[in-house]
């Protein structure tokens, strides 16, 4: 009886024991095969990689992947200006804690140097021949960047595509991850809605058009080898759109960004796509963990802090308004009420313009 009772109580023991030495097992097991795994294979890619960013991005410790910013731009004062803040900003997170920024080059499609060379590395190419670009100016963007790749000696593997009207909030890693390039997704660049038109350029046996990135190509991080492929694609599709009277009228002024989507899918690349790359005042509020700042949109309010979108209101900014010559100095600070993000980019426009020296002349 005091036997039965005996084994009775060292039943769950022996149990617990066989479970444990069965989960010692099993874990020593694992560790072996990861171990032993080809090191490309220890991490691998999350199953949708346009969604969301791979979790190896998140560790730390990983070897520095430099990329070169790069941006394109004209000789107009309205150019001029925006490249000037934006290259002090970028000056300004280049060397921090986290940044992965290599070296920076304005890409100037204007055939000809101006009197920023001294101030921000620039690199000249020609615009495309005349009247080609149908008024559309954008359209030099992919030439120019054909000719830059072919030109010029760009030491980083990566490239950042970027554009004038960008501010570096805070320092910016590579977010790129092996041969996906990471971008920013446009809630207006809507492919499956255009399949008809798409068709043109992106055939059906390359798939469907959900193939086909909702993104422009800024802000893109994309390996150089990639983009030395994609970009005379670029070119090519963008003026083929830009010819095609119904395809230009549906796309107006985001042709380009269509050019760039279809060109990396025809290709066979696609974007991790990160909401976190960029916000847009107005519409985006709150800084969040955003990199840039991108005021493409003018920003009007009442002074009571009421949005006017619009409608010129009691208190604005807008690039739009300084097209013949850059911003004063020490701009007004919107009123009580205007969000965050607004604030936050009239106070770093604020102070670029007092540090960059002769700002004024």
């Amino acid at each position: 009886m005091i036997g039965r009772k005996s084994i009775g109580r060292a039943s769950p023991l022996l149990l617990i024991l066989v479970a444990l030495a069965s989960f010692l097992v099993t874990y020593n097991l694992v560790i072996l095969v990861i171990h032993n795994r080809p090191r490309e294979e220890q991490t691998p890619l999350v199953d949708d990689p346009v969604i969301q960013m791979p979790t190896d991005l998140k560790r730390s410790g990983r070897t520095r992947r430099p990329f070169h910013v790069a941006v394109t731009a004209t000789d107009a004062p309205y150019s001029k200006w925006q490249c000037r803040i934006m290259y002090y900003w970028y000056k300004n997170m280049k060397d921090k804690k986290g940044s992965e920024m290599g070296g920076f080059t304005r890409i100037l499609h204007s055939g000809k140097p101006d009197n920023l060379m001294d101030e921000i590395p620039t690199f000249v190419v020609d615009p495309l021949p005349a009247g080609m670009d149908q008024g559309y100016i954008v359209l030099n963007r992919p030439w120019a960047f054909v000719q830059w790749l072919e030109k010029a000696t760009i030491e980083e593997d990566y490239i950042l595509m970027a554009e004038p009207d960008h501010v570096f909030v805070k320092p910016l890693p590579n977010l790129a991850r092996r041969s996906y390039p990471t971008g920013f997704p446009f809630f207006y660049i809507k492919p499956s809605e255009h399949e008809k038109l798409l068709r043109k350029f992106f055939p059906e046996e390359k798939g469907p058009v959900t193939n086909i990135d909702p993104i422009g190509n800024s802000p893109v991080i994309i390996q150089k080898s990639q983009l030395e492929k994609i970009a005379p694609t670029w070119m090519n599709v963008s003026l083929r759109m830009k010819d095609d009277k119904e395809t230009d009228k549906a796309f107006g002024w985001v042709l380009e960004m269509y050019g760039y989507a279809v060109a990396s899918a025809l290709h066979g690349v696609q974007h991790i796509l990160r909401k976190d790359f960029m916000i847009q005042p107005p519409w985006d509020l709150k800084l969040g963990n955003t990199y840039i700042i991108h005021y493409t949109y003018g920003c009007d309010y009442s002074l009571k802090g009421d949005l006017t979108y619009g409608k010129i209101g009691e208190w604005r900014f807008d690039k739009r308004s300084y097209l013949r010559g850059p911003p004063p100095r020490n701009l007004s600070l919107p009123p009580p009420g205007v969000p965050e993000s607004v604030v936050t980019l009239v106070k770093m426009v604020n102070e670029a313009t007092t540090n960059i020296p002769g700002w004024d002349d």
